[in-house]
């Protein structure tokens, strides 16, 4: 379906975000890490109590709601499966970062969860993440690595992902039932995004 040009009705009780996929299909000159005292634990077979509180931490303010919906099966099926790789960022003994790699489809990696705690935002941490993904993204046979984003994220993350050699390629509207409503998510999360009832 084609979105007419102009205002579409988004029904109450949910939530609409513009979706922008990036990609790139050669490996980026490699960036500086900031100075800070970060490291990046690999993570075998996740705990899912671990997982779900990192996820929850990393991601509630910019409504990551898809894995806190799964029951366990559903998620230890995701988490555990072959080609997929998830790292901790590790500060002063804290897990306060995550980072998911998806290298199931051949070729391809995919950068299905990345983010940093909201006290190590505009820190260098995300800097720091990023570069680690990205050795350990074509660190393989890959030839191209992507990543979505959308308005729901920091205002920040389409210029970070491009200055980490991401190319947008597509753009989508996706609509939800807002996680808000049914407790999925904690009521005041998401602040930038008003909730519709």
């Amino acid at each position: 379906m084609i979105l007419p040009d102009g205002y579409s009705d988004i029904p109450a009780g949910k939530i609409a975000a513009v979706v922008t996929h990036l990609e790139m299909t050669a490996r980026p000159a490699r960036r500086d890490d900031p100075p800070g005292g970060w490291s990046l634990r690999k993570v075998d077979a996740p705990a899912l109590a671990w997982y779900r509180d990192l996820y929850r931490r990393v991601g509630e303010d910019w409504l990551w709601s898809s894995r806190a919906q799964m029951n366990d099966a559903e998620l230890a099926a995701i988490i555990h499966a072959a080609g997929i790789e998830v790292y901790a960022l590790v500060v002063d003994g804290r897990d306060e970062g995550m980072l998911e790699l998806d290298f199931r489809q051949p070729g391809q990696c995919e950068l299905v969860y990345f983010g940093v705690t909201s006290s190590l935002v505009g820190t260098g941490a995300a800097r720091f993440l990023m570069n680690r993904a990205m050795e350990r993204a074509w660190s393989g046979d890959v030839q191209r690595v992507w990543v979505h984003t959308c308005t729901f994220d920091h205002p920040s993350a389409v210029a970070f992902y491009q200055r980490s050699g991401f190319i947008p390629f597509r753009r989508q509207i996706e609509i939800a039932d807002d996680p808000r409503l049914d407790g999925t998510v904690s009521r005041d999360a998401a602040k930038h995004v008003p909730i519709i009832k």
